[in-house]
């Protein structure tokens, strides 16, 4: 088994609007650089499907689906506020973003790839149940997760989001279940303004979500700390059968958007940690969907370096097998 690469030329379709800071031009950047990478021809490179709509609304309402379309339908400049630019083809290729995350649950779970990563747009984690928000239409990794419950009976799913802003939708879409473990490490206070440390789950879901709020001028070595005394522990005892990753590049200390300060190299080492997470309880079960990540020079380097890290992981497993 092999690292899977999914990517799509249609996700370039999604149109925010002229100085948009989430632009087609974030994957063009990336694909470029990933393309001059010596182990790039050794992935799998995999196409979307369009999801079919029994999924999305796992986790959105019928009306605020008609919405989005008729919203596109009109070419409307945006919809619920200014920051979700939209275009005609904004419906149909935020369809595809999320069936590309099905996509790779259906090549992991039948074993033809160890784990996937995503570049795809746009993202979703700050999508709520009936309104766009923060750059996203559907909340593409929700959906995923209830994907793998639903469709192959996993029971128990870890979502980790390093996005440099909180995943409220995300959180608000599993916050009173005990089967999803939202896992957020993001600059707080910020946008969207959720995300405190106290906000831990309710019902019973209590116990079940997990902030990390890190101040302005965090760095790798906060970052760590966090993970060993916070994240990994809890990440151990609740041992998921599958690790999904909210994968944004936004706390690069490169990017335009927020003030923290990891290196890219330290998107690597998170990534070895999750990779390390997911052989101990998932059998090495791990998807990375793309989020943020708006500094055009470190958001390919950033990508590449946490894709290098996904594929010599399963170049080392299947040398061992």
């Amino acid at each position: 088994m092999t690292t899977g690469f999914l990517y799509d030329d249609r996700f370039l379709r999604h149109d925010p609007g002229q100085g948009h800071p989430e632009s087609p031009e974030r994957l063009r950047k990336t694909l470029a650089h990933l393309k001059q990478q010596p182990w790039f021809e050794g992935l799998a490179k995999l196409e979307p499907r369009r999801a079919e709509e029994k999924w999305v609304l796992t986790t959105h309402g019928a009306g605020y689906l008609e919405r989005v379309h008729e919203a596109c339908r009109q070419e409307q400049a945006w919809l619920d506020t200014p920051d979700v630019g939209l275009s005609a083809d904004s419906f149909e290729t935020g369809f595809l973003a999320v069936g590309g995350a099905l996509e790779l649950a259906d090549q992991v779970m039948a074993g033809k790839i160890q784990n996937g990563f995503a570049l795809m747009r746009p993202p979703g984690h700050h999508a709520e149940a009936e309104n766009a928000m923060g750059f996203c239409l559907f909340n593409n990794v929700a959906i995923l997760a209830r994907y793998l419950q639903k469709q192959y009976g996993l029971e128990k799913v870890l979502i980790l989001d390093w996005d440099v802003h909180h995943g409220n939708g995300t959180q608000h879409t599993f916050e009173e279940d005990p089967s999803v473990l939202y896992v957020s490490l993001h600059q707080f206070p910020f946008y969207p303004g959720t995300g405190s440390r106290w906000e831990t789950g309710t019902g019973r879901g209590k116990g079940a979500t997990l902030n990390c709020p890190m101040k302005a001028g965090a760095g790798d070595r906060d970052y760590e700390h966090a993970f060993c005394e916070s994240v990994l522990p809890k990440i151990e005892s609740f041992a998921a059968d599958a690790v999904l990753i909210s994968a944004g590049f936004d706390a690069h200390r490169a990017d335009p958007l927020a003030q923290i300060n990891l290196s890219t190299e330290f998107f690597g080492w998170m990534t070895e940690r999750m990779l390390e997470a997911a052989d101990r309880s998932a059998g090495g079960k791990l998807i990375s969907l793309l989020e943020g990540g708006y500094d055009l020079e470190y958001l390919p380097k950033s990508v590449a370096e946490h894709l290098a890290v996904l594929s010599r992981a399963s170049r080392l497993r299947r040398a061992v097998s």
